[in-house]
């Protein structure tokens, strides 16, 4: 669990258990998160977002403001389990 403050506001970073990463690409999320700034701000309760990242993959955020600001990461898909529609059929997206 990590605690950080964007644009005057405190929030945390929790992670499900089902997420099993290492420290260094936990702090790596919140890094990117901390540059996503201001636009957390935009999110409402029970929003989801998904950043992409090179290095972990598609990241999986739920978004609660009641009781607190918590983002919880709810689960990381890879890169190599993405897919992309093309005209009508679905791929891998490598």
């Amino acid at each position: 669990m990590y605690r950080f403050s964007i644009a005057g506001e405190d929030w945390i970073l929790r992670f499900s258990p089902q997420v099993l990463i290492e420290a260094d690409e936990k702090q790596a999320i919140l890094m990117s998160l901390l540059h996503i700034g201001n636009d957390l701000a935009e999110f409402s309760h029970g929003d989801a977002f998904i950043m992409f990242t090179k290095k972990i993959g598609a990241i999986v955020f739920d978004v609660e403001r009641i009781p607190s600001l918590i983002l919880t990461v709810s689960n990381i898909v890879p890169e190599e389990n993405w897919y992309v529609q093309e005209k009508n059929s679905i791929k891998p997206s490598k």
